[in-house]
């Protein structure tokens, strides 16, 4: 009587245990719900997707200035820029509500794309500047 009653259910304890048992070796969540007529079920699902992650300063080749004093600015190099070599202002405004410009030389450049310390004065605005260095 109890086996019938088990098929009627359409799983047995010892099918359920094997199910489960699988689906969490495979990384498989299951979803155990009551059925209608009082029976248990389950209901595999596929794994979540990773999330993609977002690129590192290393992964793209920028490098990523610290700033003293810092409130807000941000000072990021390219790794196209680091590549192209050439002198440019750096804008580091970032999400203050004013801006200052590091001035970076082909040199600068150069010692930074070598991981070598730089370190730089940024232009004065608001009253203020900030160091930046790049490392």
């Amino acid at each position: 009587m109890e086996g019938e009653m088990a098929a009627e259910k359409g799983m047995t304890r010892r099918d359920f245990t094997v199910a489960s048992a699988l689906a969490m070796l495979s990384g498989v969540a299951i979803t155990i719900s009551e059925a209608a007529c009082g029976g248990s079920s389950y209901s595999p699902s596929s794994p979540t997707p990773a999330p993609t992650p977002t690129p590192t300063p290393a992964a793209t080749g920028d490098k990523v200035g610290v700033i003293s004093d810092n409130h807000g600015h941000s000072a990021v190099i390219t790794g196209a820029r680091l590549t192209a070599g050439a002198a440019f202002s750096l804008d580091i405004q970032g999400t203050a509500t004013h801006t200052h410009t590091v001035e970076l030389t082909a040199a600068d450049l150069s010692a930074i794309a070598a991981n070598t310390k730089v370190s730089k004065e940024s232009s004065t605005d608001s009253g203020h500047d900030h160091t930046v260095t790049f490392s």
